[in-house]
């Protein structure tokens, strides 16, 4: 019976019960992407909160976007931002050591946004609805 147990809490993803759990995101990360300068800050939790910045800054685009994970009566929560737009809410539905899934299956792009560690990068994926983007920047 022990090992069933210990079977299926292997099987299960992890959810932090608390923010600190995603300290590992905390920085200030930049990367160059097809002549487009990208840095995304993240501060470190506190409060039950995090705050997020992204911007890319190119000769034919630049866009921002403010972010903020919240320790909310749902769960992790985490909010997006981009242009100055009103939050868009993506509950945390996943997540092991270094990676880290929200999603909002409602929303129309994109569904998911993952986060993880690869090595010294930070690295991002927005995809639903056939579409993938990922990002990857360095710490700075």
């Amino acid at each position: 019976m022990k090992s069933l147990l210990f079977l299926l809490l292997l099987a299960t993803p992890l959810q932090p019960a608390r923010i600190e759990a995603l300290a590992w995101m905390a920085g200030h990360w930049s990367g160059t992407a097809d002549g487009v300068e990208t840095e995304e800050i993240w501060t470190t939790p506190g409060g039950g909160i995090m705050l997020g910045m992204h911007r890319d800054a190119g000769p034919k685009r630049t866009s921002y976007e403010f972010m903020r994970i919240a320790e909310t009566s749902e769960g992790i929560v985490y909010f997006a931002q981009p242009s100055g737009r009103p939050p868009t809410p993506f509950r945390l539905t996943e997540s092991r050591k270094n990676w880290v899934m929200f999603e909002n299956p409602a929303h129309d792009f994109p569904k998911r946004i993952i986060y993880s560690r690869e090595g010294n990068a930070l690295c991002a994926v927005v995809d639903g609805g056939g579409h993938e983007e990922k990002w990857c920047w360095e710490k700075k």
